[in-house]
């Protein structure tokens, strides 16, 4: 909602994106019904229509994209900035320790020390350029994040040979020209890092970022499937219409004092 009401007040255009980088999570029917929902609620993308996605590959498909990530991966180990990790997430917290609720393990640098073989894993790490990284953010307002002490060196493809998140939107909002970002503020914390890996990969000026309150629970627990919180599916089985859900989506998103019927072709209103 925030995407396409932000968009259409502002002049800009929504380029919509698969991000089905992770191979052993994301399956054909889920983006199916991605698609379905954004059909259904009347969110219509400018770029990457969705019968585009429906038809065959296409680049803002990330698993139809890597061989732009394996550029990536070349031109950064070029730079000697890249090299193989055996590391899995339970030998770095048996080194940094457990982590406390929405707390992030620092990768403390093992295999850049070591220097393990390339042959030895498909896995790699890139180290980051040091530094603080200071943005403004559209909503949150002024921040400042120090990546290489937050995070350590960013874990680029994992072992079974998937691009990781953090690679795979860099690359694409590189290529994309993707000057505006908005996404839920779960991800403020990896923004730091991707502007410093942007500019690793030779983007000057960053994106614009604007991180947006998550709908949640009312004791603060994200809405989840795992969960057994309702789809949209399920919703439009049982027989909710459109503007229903998305006048009450307006309203815990704290957009409205109320969660009147809502087209998506009034969502714009929202935001001037």
């Amino acid at each position: 909602m925030h995407v396409w009401g932000i968009a259409r007040a502002f002049g800009g255009h929504v380029v919509l994106r698969v991000e089905d980088h992770d191979r052993t999570r994301c399956r054909p029917e889920y983006e199916a019904a991605l698609l379905d929902d954004l059909e259904w609620l009347g969110f219509v993308p400018d770029e990457g229509q969705i019968a585009q996605f429906r038809h065959g590959a296409t680049p803002l498909r990330q698993s139809d994209n890597g061989a732009a990530y394996g550029d990536a991966l070349v031109r950064l180990d070029a730079a000697q900035r890249v090299y193989a990790c055996t590391c899995s997430r339970r030998d770095v917290l048996a080194i940094t320790g457990p982590t406390g609720p929405g707390e992030e393990a620092v990768y403390p640098g093992t295999c850049r020390v070591a220097r393990k073989p390339g042959d030895s894993t498909r896995a790699r790490r890139v180290q980051l350029e040091d530094g603080e990284v200071r943005f403004d953010d559209l909503a949150l307002g002024a921040q400042r994040q120090a990546p290489s002490h937050d995070c350590g060196d960013v874990l680029l493809r994992d072992r079974f040979g998937h691009w990781t998140y953090q690679c795979a939107v860099v690359v694409d909002d590189v290529n994309q020209d993707i000057d505006v970002v908005i996404r839920g503020e779960d991800l403020l914390s990896s923004t730091g890092r991707q502007i410093v890996l942007a500019r690793m990969l030779g983007r000057v000026v960053p994106p614009l970022y604007l991180h947006h309150p998550l709908i949640r629970h009312a004791d603060g627990r994200k809405l989840s499937k795992a969960a057994n919180d309702t789809s949209l599916r399920e919703l439009r089985a049982a027989g909710a219409d459109a503007a229903s859900l998305i006048g009450e989506a307006a309203k815990r998103c704290g957009l409205r004092h109320a969660p009147d019927r809502l087209a998506a072709s009034d969502v714009a209103r929202l935001f001037v």
